[in-house]
């Protein structure tokens, strides 16, 4: 059977097959579809098996009752976040508790033997919340209090994660994931006694006997064995397991613990009785790189099959435990995140669900505007999480499902004359310039071009703000399909340096941008933020092991005393020092605004083309450039600063001073100039809240046409991977589509010479400015520090005005019902 759709761009088709909707045609824009499939920005489909239930932002984890007849889900976005109860015979949400910030939920979850109480974490609240469940409902009691304060009075978050009950009911042990802790709670006195274990614990196991719990070191390759008898918790062991450990689930004798490994696409089965570990391999084929990120497990009703979620891949795994082999894989949602077995169905909880769809609604992100942005309309919290539920195929079904998912993850070959099929290959080009600057979107700057696809209505920085962005798609290459892979800068970041963002940044995220406590888990973060080996992560760290120059302006880099370092000793070594990190307080661009601060410095692109001009001369221009143009990110409407116009003209007059300085020098011929944003958090876009900008500047791009190609960060990171010569990074930039469709054969040489903004650049917001109050308190030292929902609408006001009207929404979501069914509930066809 054939199901037809007419989707934005085109007649797409979808077989059915198993009860899983097969893709015929790649679909031509990411986001969700009519017919219950979608594309991730990376340009994975989506085709979710089962019947599917409406969550909400972000479910990381699951538990089920112990009578298997509700599913307690924790949903941990940016946004609201929210517990629910979902029941499993008909799919339906039957309650949902909502908590705004700095009220919070995290990932622990736990249900009381009788199944009358439930608790679950509240992480930036440093408790554990309490609740009695009866009739149907679960009604909150008071909270257990965690301590805020060490030994010596100092301050204390210890960030409770994972939470597991002794079998007694009596004590529940909980993962302090910020504190490298685990607490045991005696639940009828309220005493909590903490002890030290490994790095970021995430995840508590307890022994069937109550006396031993196992927790998962997500900061580390180990998992710490416990003693919880005594009066104090006593770390008894240490087990080696795989890089960043997530979830882990114990065989029902406990001799055996399974750890999902997120960053070594394997499955760690210790023999507890021997203290031994061996791994099962996720990758989805033969030396494949890093990708699957598995994270959570679940044992079948008898043992013998464990289920793993590879976030990654949006997939489940089935393995035989008999032969310890992957016997197939089931597509699920878009990052599926935890998993529980009961009755013959597995029901699996998808992160990012069908995706985020367009973001052009009313209250949609605003720099200028004077009322805050809709959760559904913000990157960063409108994406819609969901369950999928279905009986495990096998046999023959398991296959053809295990068929579909590597059709949906299908590795691109496209190349051309000029981009290599393979790393190692000739190529006319020699250097690569990588500038990446700051939360645009498409349509925020190229909507009105005239060309590509684009929403003039959305259209604030045009000509006047942005004309060499606008003059450069013209001239070269328009680039209207390219997404961010990210929602924020936060996980953007790890797109743009190592295509991938792992588990721990995707769960850390949001409670950071919602001012509930977590660390910022991106660029200077500590080694658990590394998707891979810490030394083998970064797109630099390859460069520099396969021998290929590069050189780095403002990647990565702190300022020590006005010198910017950047802590990874490999990305120092080519760093200039000279050159501005990320501060909105300095131009990058000379004759714009005056500097906020007095040590600046040069201006960035001032700095950039002094290091450049000398490096031409001496003939050492490197193969490749990391080059960081951070501020068009802008301040909104911060009184005395900038205008959100004039921080975006500076950014764009930077941009196309470089490349005139480039294309008017001798290794013009043989360069191409890749720009793009760390992510499209900033802005509104027709398409989907993921598209942002992307320009491929080079002889070989001069071509004026429109490439429609599908592409996102991972199809600039593997382009630049290609022409310099080294191996895919990760299983996303592997998948990717290279973006040779923007380069031809024939090169034209002409040079390229900037335009000046006629926008004022030294325009600042006045006191009366939309906002201008509320920005002030904002914290602007980094970036996205800020409640960006304000800020979207300052900015939008700005431009627009206040009274400007809002385009009409267009969602192209999930249904609003609890319940859609894209494929057949238990794989049979029927």
């Amino acid at each position: 059977m054939i199901k037809k759709y007419a989707g934005p761009l085109g007649i797409l088709a979808f077989a059915l097959v198993g009860g899983i909707a097969a893709a015929a045609i790649v679909p031509t824009i990411a986001g969700p579809h009519p017919d219950g499939t979608a594309t991730t920005p990376v340009g994975q489909r989506v085709t979710p098996a089962g019947l599917q239930t409406r969550l909400g932002d972000l479910p990381l984890n699951s538990a089920l009752s112990p009578d298997g007849k509700k599913l307690l889900v924790t949903n941990n976005g940016q946004g609201t976040q929210s517990l629910q109860l979902v029941n499993t015979a008909n799919h339906k949400v039957d309650q949902t508790l909502k908590y705004t910030s700095p009220e919070s939920l995290y990932m622990g979850l736990a249900w009381s033997a009788d199944g009358t109480h439930a608790y679950a974490s509240a992480a930036a609240n440093s408790k554990i919340r309490t609740y009695s469940y009866s009739a149907g409902k679960l009604t909150e009691g008071p909270a257990i209090q965690l301590p805020t304060k060490n030994p010596d009075g100092l301050a204390l978050t210890l960030f409770p994660a994972g939470l597991a009950l002794t079998p007694d009911g009596k004590r529940l042990v909980v993962a302090d994931q910020l504190a490298d802790a685990v607490s045991v709670v005696d639940l009828a006195t309220g005493t909590v006694s903490t002890t030290s274990v490994g790095h970021r614990p995430l995840s508590v196991a307890v022994s069937p006997d109550g006396r031993t719990a196992y927790v998962t070191n997500q900061g580390a390759k180990t998992v710490s064995v416990v003693n919880i008898t005594a009066a104090a918790p006593t770390v008894t062991g240490t087990l080696e397991v795989g890089l960043h450990p997530n979830k882990s689930v114990l065989s029902r004798d406990g001799k055996t613990l399974y750890v999902a490994n997120g960053d070594a696409d394997s499955v760690s089965v210790v023999d507890l009785e021997a203290g031994t570990s061996s791994p099962i391999g996720l990758a989805p084929y033969k030396n494949a790189p890093i990708g699957s990120n598995p994270t959570g497990l679940a044992l079948d009703d008898q043992g013998g099959r464990l289920f793993v979620s590879n976030s990654g891949n949006n997939d489940v795994a089935v393995i035989s435990l008999a032969t310890r082999t992957v016997t197939g894989v089931v597509p699920v949602g878009w990052y599926p995140t935890s998993l529980a077995f009961a009755g013959g169905s597995l029901h699996v909880t998808n992160a990012k669900g069908l995706g985020a769809g367009p973001n052009n609604g009313p209250g949609h992100p605003n720099p200028e505007s004077t009322t805050g942005t809709a959760e559904n309309q913000y990157s960063g919290s409108m994406i819609v999480g969901t369950l999928s539920s279905f009986a495990v195929p096998t046999g023959d079904k398991l296959q053809r499902a295990t068929a579909q998912v590597a059709s949906n993850n299908r590795s691109s070959t496209a190349s051309g004359e000029v981009i290599p099929r393979r790393p190692g290959q000739a190529s006319p080009i020699k250097h690569v310039i990588y500038i990446v600057k700051e939360n645009r979107t498409y349509d925020q700057v190229l909507g009105s071009l005239g060309r590509g696809n684009g929403d003039p209505s959305l259209n604030l920085f045009g000509d006047e703000s942005a004309p060499n962005f606008r003059r450069l798609s013209k001239q070269f290459t328009t680039i209207d399909n390219f997404y961010a892979d990210a929602e924020v800068s936060a996980n953007g970041w790890n797109w743009v340096a190592s295509a991938n963002s792992n588990p721990y940044a995707e769960q850390m995220w949001p409670a950071n941008y919602s001012g509930r406590k977590a660390p910022y888990p991106s660029e200077n973060a500590a080694p658990e933020n590394a998707a891979q080996e810490p030394d083998n992560t970064y797109v630099w760290q390859r460069l520099a092991k396969a021998g290929v120059s590069f050189r780095n302006y403002g990647f990565f880099v702190s300022n020590t005393g006005g010198s910017f370092t950047a802590p990874d000793p490999v990305l120092d070594a080519q760093t200039d020092h000279d050159y501005h990190g990320y501060d909105l307080n300095c131009p990058d661009s000379s004759d714009t605004f005056t500097p906020l601060k007095a040590d600046c410095g040069t201006p960035r692109v001032d700095e950039w083309t002094k290091d450049f001009t000398a490096n031409v001369a001496s003939g050492t221009v490197p193969s490749v450039q990391f080059v960081r143009l951070p501020n068009d990110h802008t301040q909104a409407t911060r009184a005395g600063k900038p205008t959100p116009k004039a921080y975006v003209a500076d950014n764009d007059f930077a941009l196309g001073q470089l490349v005139d300085t480039v294309s008017h020098s001798k290794i013009w011929k043989d360069t191409a100039i890749f720009v793009t944003e760390d992510d499209a958090q900033n802005g509104p876009d027709h398409v989907d809240a993921h598209r942002t900008l992307a320009l491929a500047i080079s002889p070989y791009t001069q071509t004026g046409k429109v490439d429609s190609t599908f592409y996102s960060t991972a199809s600039m990171v593997r382009t630049i991977g290609l022409l310099a010569g080294i191996a895919p990074l990760t299983q996303f930039d592997a998948f990717a589509t290279p973006m040779s469709a923007s380069f031809t054969s024939t090169p034209n040489e002409s040079s390229y010479s900037v335009v000046r903004p006629p926008y004022d650049m030294t325009t600042v917001n006045g006191a009366n400015a939309p906002l201008a109050t509320e920005v002030e308190s904002q914290n602007t030292t980094t970036e996205d520090k800020i409640d960006e929902q304000l800020y979207n609408q300052a900015i939008w006001k700005s431009v627009r005005g206040d009274k400007s009207a809002m385009p009409v929404p267009q969602h192209h979501v999930i249904g609003s019902g609890s319940v859609s069914r894209p494929g057949d509930a238990d794989g049979d066809g029927q």
